[in-house]
């Protein structure tokens, strides 16, 4: 006959057993997305946040933000919310990555998960899209060599719902990451959405 001490033994095992469980259909994106990201073949590729609007004011300039346009509210409280969510998936001390335009630069330093850089291969082409294809290749060509340079380090890459649609095939909203597993010259295999965290 069981003992008292032996049901409550087993009872409890049980409902480790249990929460163990639901914890982790309930955060299923965190051994894969981890494990993905320091395998050396995939990389984390994220339009940034919401901007209102659509392209840029005539006449804007790199290097001067208030000519682009620009991170609402929204925007900002979306990018804090992308590093959070990140941060609870595991995703520490990657290599960040970021396009010149000021909206893509704001979201990568406001995600907080360390030092930007900027990679003009991330650049949009949305105002001309001939430079599509010689864009493309580019991006591919870096992601090859950053894989290869740091295969054990998360990349991560901001940019624009045009570059990444040219590199993946795949349309995205604001905010929107795609893990995209590519070759050995950089170019795309397979991917793999996850729709942005909301504020």
């Amino acid at each position: 006959m069981q003992s008292r001490a032996e049901f409550f033994i087993q009872a409890a095992t049980k409902m480790v057993v249990a929460l163990s469980c639901f914890m982790f259909a309930a955060n299923p994106a965190h051994a894969a997305l981890v494990d993905d990201l320091l395998d050396g073949q995939h990389v984390l590729l994220m339009r940034h946040a919401d901007a209102p609007g659509v392209g840029d004011p005539p006449g804007y300039k790199l290097d001067q933000c208030e000519t682009q346009r620009n991170l609402g509210d929204v925007g900002r409280k979306q990018s804090v919310e992308i590093g959070r969510w990140l941060v609870s998936q595991g995703v520490v001390n990657p290599r960040l990555f970021s396009s010149a335009w000021c909206r893509c630069l704001d979201t990568a330093r406001l995600m907080s998960l360390g030092s930007v850089s900027v990679e003009p291969s991330l650049n949009s082409f949305f105002d001309e899209m001939s430079l599509a294809k010689r864009q493309t290749i580019a991006l591919q060509e870096f992601v090859s060599k950053r894989l290869k340079t740091e295969p054990k380090q998360p990349l991560i890459l901001i940019t624009h719902h045009v570059n990444i649609e040219a590199f993946t095939g795949r349309i995205v909203g604001v905010g929107d990451m795609v893990l995209v597993r590519v070759n050995a010259e950089g170019s795309h295999v397979s991917h793999q959405l996850f729709p942005s965290p909301r504020p």
